[in-house]
């Protein structure tokens, strides 16, 4: 990967060594334990797919281990990690500002989490997560009523 596409979810970039620069521009050094990951590039807006292909839904937000929100994140801190990618009622929020209720949204764990490339995989079957609800209702009183919905055209 380049070093223009790595990063942290803070916003300060990397370089492939897993190297950053804190705002003053210095060098700081992240070891990373796995992947490192630009959430805004990455994650959010993607599509989740469970491993036999099924929508389940998209990254609306994501949940990080050590970081309060609204405080500001001390550069000597080692990177956070990604604990839950979180979805749900988004909308409304998007149009008019805020956030949703914590009560509102769905998690999904990270450990679930099999692949993250142009849409992020699971490596499970994601009937039993209740993220998946509103796939399956636009899918079953939605896209089944236009002509042709009803079948895969692949």
């Amino acid at each position: 990967m380049s070093p223009r596409n790595r990063g942290w979810a803070n916003g300060r970039g990397a370089d492939e060594h897993g190297r950053g620069a804190d705002a003053r521009g210095a060098r700081t050094e992240h070891p990373a334990a796995g992947q490192v990951l630009d959430a805004v590039l990455h994650l959010l807006d993607r599509q989740v797919l469970d491993r036999d292909g099924t929508p389940i839904t998209t990254v609306d937000d994501v949940e990080l281990t050590d970081i309060a929100f609204g405080e500001p994140i001390d550069h000597d801190a080692a990177p956070p990690v990604i604990t839950d990618i979180l979805t749900g009622p988004v909308l409304a929020t998007r149009i008019f500002g805020g956030r949703p209720p914590a009560s509102r949204w769905e998690r999904i764990p990270w450990r679930l989490v099999a692949e993250v490339g142009i849409v992020v995989r699971l490596g499970s079957v994601g009937t039993g997560l209740d993220a998946a609800w509103t796939e399956r209702w636009v899918r079953d009183r939605i896209i089944r009523r236009i002509p042709g919905g009803r079948h895969d055209p692949g």
